[in-house]
């Protein structure tokens, strides 16, 4: 069993899949968002050869803690997921992580022209492992 996380964007999701013992997450790269028709068809395939029973959407509440433009398009996303996903869905607050993203790949040293493809994936691997250490926090 894997957990997937999801660092959603307007033109595309960032994707990042746990390992099989829900320990460490890993970027997994970026799905377009649009058209949904193609985007369901290959997260459809990714749930069925990654064995995905959670996915993590991250929520990109605003500063205070409000809830702003991209999270109302958020809850639209998992809405959509909803409807046809049968893994367990679960938010996490996902503030900063794309800074946390950007600044990992600068200290990498990671081209600008790159940075922009990546920076989605290593941000929703950030808010994977930020759930997964939870997950073990409240079983200790």
């Amino acid at each position: 069993m894997r957990v997937l996380g999801i660092d959603h964007g307007t033109k595309r999701i960032g994707l990042a899949l746990s390992d099989p013992f829900g320990v460490i997450s890993s970027p997994f790269g970026f799905f377009d968002t649009h058209p949904r028709t193609r985007l369901k068809k290959r997260l459809e395939k990714l749930f069925a050869e990654q064995d995905v029973q959670i996915v993590v959407v991250g929520e990109p509440l605003m500063m205070d803690g409000s809830v702003g433009v991209q999270a109302e398009k958020v809850e639209d996303f998992v809405t959509w997921l909803q409807s046809w996903c049968t893994a367990r869905i679960e938010r996490i607050d996902e503030r900063l992580t794309s800074v946390m993203a950007e600044r990992v790949l600068i200290e990498g040293g990671v081209r600008r022209a790159e940075r922009k493809q990546k920076r989605d994936a290593i941000a929703a691997a950030i808010l994977l492992q930020s759930w997964l250490d939870a997950q073990v926090k409240d079983e200790d």
